[in-house]
């Protein structure tokens, strides 16, 4: 099997030669406002690690760029929120920034591209405290916002898969955490701009997957996202407490982790030795079918690429 073979059966739940193996780093601040640089950084990373597919970088497009968001203090201000549209140069800017990623890529491995649900874009240009406040304050507003960056994110993820030419959605699911919101209150406030757009997504490509973030160190409140359906589910393994078997059983599809991403585990601290145990041990649980090979969430610029060399060459042996 070359990559793309492999990683394609493994999405879709068939045997493969051996365990693909996917990590990924944030791009350095200091490469985000050139394209040509943040894409060499990108393919640098691809090529120094060898791994069997990459997940891109959304890296200076986190913050929902709206002015009403700007010093904003009150619930009804959200309703003035107005669609960016197709256009707008922060949909725009990661297509033309993604396409040329994927054109230099030329075919010889599966990309897929970071976005986000919509109330994270909205909280990482707020923050949390403001987040919480405006959703206490007024639900209906946070909802009415959220509907309004979900619909530009339909055009944002068209535009990664039919122009771009990524292969899938990486979609990052966040603010599940078992002390923010109960159970209904996150289903009545925000599923309904998370799910459909997810649906959506579903109908551009067969290659998404779920990203189910807990970058807090909070276990998530899983059952929220009982009926989120894609491909491959991104857990984590070490916040939510849930092993490669476990996890294949409840979510019922291909799952892919199995690594710590926190600085100070094995991952970061591991002899070449050591790592190559830890890996066998893993694709020993996770098998060759239904299992992908990464970490819980994205690795700290700490890390030297090539300790993620180290697991893509271990997993080619087993």
């Amino acid at each position: 099997m070359n990559k793309r073979e492999r990683v394609i059966a493994a999405f879709h739940g068939k045997e493969v030669d051996h365990v693909p193996v996917c990590m990924w780093q944030h791009v350095p601040p200091e490469y985000w406002d050139d394209d040509d640089k943040f894409a060499k950084c990108q393919l640098d990373a691809y090529k120094h690690t060898d791994v069997d597919f990459v997940k891109l970088s959304a890296d200076k497009y986190f913050g929902w760029p709206d002015p009403v968001l700007n010093g904003i203090s009150s619930a009804k201000q959200l309703y003035d929120m107005k669609p960016l549209g197709a256009d707008h140069p922060f949909i725009r800017g990661q297509i033309e920034r993604t396409k040329k990623i994927v054109q230099a890529l030329n075919g010889e491995c599966v990309a897929l591209y970071l976005v986000f649900a919509p109330i994270s874009y909205l909280r990482l240009q707020v923050g949390y405290p403001m987040m919480m406040q405006l959703i206490r304050e007024d639900p209906e507003a946070m909802k009415y916002a959220c509907n309004m960056i979900a619909g530009d994110l339909k055009h944002l993820a068209y535009g990664l898969v039919k122009e771009a030419g990524v292969d899938g959605i990486f979609f990052s699911v966040q603010n599940g955490e078992e002390n923010r919101f109960t159970f209904d209150e996150y289903r009545h406030w925000i599923t309904p701009s998370e799910k459909p757009l997810l649906d959506y997504i579903n109908t551009l490509s067969d290659m998404n997957a779920i990203h189910m973030c807990a970058w807090e160190e909070i276990p998530n409140r899983l059952a929220v996202w009982h009926d989120y359906k894609a491909p491959v589910i991104n857990w984590s393994r070490f916040i939510d407490i849930m092993d490669i078997q476990e996890a294949k059983k409840y979510f019922g599809c291909t799952v892919w982790g199995g690594f710590d991403n926190r600085t100070g585990t094995t991952l970061y601290t591991a002899t070449h030795e050591e790592l190559d145990e830890e890996v066998r041990k893993l694709i020993e649980q996770g098998g060759k079918t239904g299992y992908i090979l990464g970490a819980d969430c994205s690795l700290s610029g700490e890390l030297d690429e090539e300790r993620i060399r180290w697991v893509v060459e271990a997993a080619r042996k087993i």
